[in-house]
């Protein structure tokens, strides 16, 4: 029998860890009494998300009892989310000692998982997570937890039917699914989509390609590349075509100078992921803006890995404005009159918030109440992109631009990207998931008991187990003592 001390990790093994796991979980009495009353024919909780976000907050609700819940993910079994579809980084950025979606859990997390293989001489001489074995992690985590994962299966239409909610599904064994709450647990593109700017639309698709889409790499050989961007999925897509063998690679970028700080990493702690939602707008977007201003520098070695390249360069002050097809390529104009061209294009332009892109809402995406409805920036601190941000409540439900007209958006919970601007990093990233999935529980279970209260009040009146069954003392008559007691 394995030891199960704290610290003895070491070659422990994935079996013998997930035997220790399932002590730790039996002895927090996992998973938590089923409490909520079932509905016939309803699922309390839909999540629409399998990866790292979807699997936590499953994890999460079951915690804490509560047991009806499907996950669904269009991806096929194993492809959940980026890491091994459109991530094209050689690591992670996150630190590697990062407890991520492990939920309190020491043997669930990345470390554990690693050293019970490895051993702790090879953690410690580990740099960063490979993203590759960051995927292998996480369906570790899956398995090990028996997360009832249905794959293939997509959302593609949100409609309240009285006070639940009606989802019209692909893939699934039925057409319909009839919910309480629904999550969209998807990541970074949880709310939007890839940002595509205006100047490439009309150039034809087999001259570009943005960084979250699928790319033959192999046919960039020889090829001239030009990446618009220089943020982290910008170089990782340039080294991708560098090392097919492309004939050169050139970033385009609009900023004058490469970021080199990540404002966001020098304050991170508990405190900003508990304090965050409770300031001010005015606070919470000055974080937000000065964050999208300053912008996230692409990693250390990331960059290393295409600047090693003597056919690599970097263009700095160059504004794209319009590109034209111009033979077998494309030809692409700047803002300061000068123009390049290529012959194909990876757009390294990130993700845009933008919900009625989000085609599961139908005409109800237009309603959905968004920071610029709300909140009017100083001068120096506009930004488009930031005002597109969902404006949550702080239970990380929608609200309604118009209030009455679609109150059915309280029980749609976003536990994504688009939660940044109203509640923080906690919905997306490896830091906060977990205390993010914690915060998003108990608002679940609150509504749930809130809407069920009358079935609970009447549980309590109806509950008549003794715990004195009438033979554990003897009654006896107090008897009349006639003398007074003296005052000394």
């Amino acid at each position: 029998m394995p030891s199960f001390e704290t610290d003895n990790l070491d070659y422990l093994g994935l079996t013998a860890l997930r035997e220790r796991l399932k002590s730790d979980l039996n002895s927090l009495l996992y998973p938590g009494k089923n409490w909520v009353p079932p509905r016939n024919g309803v699922t309390d909780t839909v999540i629409i998300g399998g990866g790292m976000c979807g699997m936590v907050v499953w994890l999460s609700l079951t915690t804490g009892g509560m047991r009806n819940i499907r996950v669904l993910d269009r991806a096929v079994e194993g492809h959940e989310g980026p890491w091994v579809t459109y991530a094209r980084m050689e690591t992670l950025r996150s630190p590697k000692n990062l407890t991520g979606p492990a939920f309190g859990h020491g043997a669930l997390t990345f470390q554990a998982w690693y050293r019970a293989q490895f051993g702790a001489a090879e953690w410690e001489a580990l740099d960063k997570i490979p993203r590759v074995m960051w995927m292998d992690y996480l369906r570790w985590y899956r398995d090990t937890l028996n997360i009832p994962i249905e794959n293939g299966v997509s959302v593609d239409r949100v409609e309240p039917e009285g006070d639940l909610l009606r989802l019209t599904v692909s893939g699934s064994t039925t057409d319909t699914i009839l919910c309480r709450k629904l999550v969209f647990a998807t990541g970074r593109d949880g709310i939007g989509g890839p940002n595509i700017p205006k100047f490439i639309t009309q150039l034809p698709s087999h001259l570009w390609a943005h960084s979250a889409n699928k790319i033959d790499f192999s046919v960039l050989k020889d090829k001239r590349v030009a990446v618009i961007g220089v943020g982290a999925s910008a170089i990782d897509n340039a080294a991708e075509a560098l090392e097919a063998g492309a004939r050169e690679v050139r970033h385009l970028v609009r900023r004058t100078e490469m970021p080199t700080i990540n404002k966001m990493m020098g304050i991170g702690s508990y405190g900003f992921t508990a304090g965050f939602a409770a300031l001010s707008d005015e606070w919470r977007w000055r974080f937000m803006q000065y964050s999208f201003a300053t912008q996230t520098p692409p990693p250390h070695g990331s960059t290393l890995r295409v600047s090693k390249f003597e056919n690599a360069y970097f263009h700095f002050g160059k504004e794209t404005i319009r590109i034209e097809q111009s033979g077998p390529g494309a030809e692409i104009f700047f803002a300061d009159g000068t123009s390049y061209f290529a012959d194909f294009i990876i757009l390294g332009t990130g993700f845009v918030i933008d919900p009625m892109a989000r085609t599961e809402f139908g005409d109800t995406a237009g309603n959905i109440l968004l920071w610029q409805d709300v909140y009017k920036p100083p001068k120096d601190e506009e930004n488009n992109d930031l005002g597109r941000f969902p404006y949550l409540n702080q239970d990380f439900t929608f609200s309604e631009k118009n209030p009455g007209t679609a109150p059915w958006l309280s029980n749609v919970y976003c536990f994504n990207y688009g939660a940044a601007a109203s509640l923080g990093k906690v919905s997306g990233d490896i830091p906060g998931i977990s205390e993010g999935a914690a915060w998003l529980a108990r608002e679940v279970a609150a509504k749930l008991y809130s809407e069920d209260v009358e079935t609970h009040w009447q549980a309590m009146l109806d509950y008549d187990k003794p715990e004195l069954v009438g033979d554990e003392w003897v009654s006896t008559e107090l008897e009349q003592n006639t003398q007074k007691g003296k005052v000394a």
